[in-house]
């Protein structure tokens, strides 16, 4: 089974959530998506496969949020996408990607869904 977690290391959730795969011996792709964002089309798959709008995917109260003015209803889904392309930050975290399902480790258990 391929894994793959967005991972920040910073972040307590994203360290429990690796911690949680790895004790169940599943060595997930670990990409720190702050260092290397994914591209538009790899939110978009991931979007499709959390069935979630762009804004649920965002971290809405981050500096980059308000001063991108990414409140504004008039924005685009591909804007809004492009807008966490270059502000990875903006990316709820973790999200684990396997068995074609995708899931935000909030809190970090949620994952254990997909792995299945």
């Amino acid at each position: 089974m391929s894994v793959t977690i967005w991972h920040n290391p910073r972040c307590s959730k994203s360290r429990q959530t690796l911690e949680l795969l790895r004790e169940r011996c599943i060595e997930p792709e670990v990409v720190e998506y702050l260092k290397t964002p994914p591209t538009a089309a790899e939110l978009e798959r991931v979007l499709r496969l959390l069935d979630l709008e762009p804004r649920q995917l965002m971290r809405t109260k981050e500096a980059a949020y308000k001063a991108a003015a990414l409140d504004d209803p008039e924005l685009t889904r591909a804007a809004l996408i492009e807008a966490m392309v270059e502000h990875p930050v903006l990316i709820e975290r973790p999200v684990v990607i396997a068995n074609g399902k995708a899931a935000v480790g909030r809190p970090p258990e949620k994952v254990l869904q997909i792995l299945e």
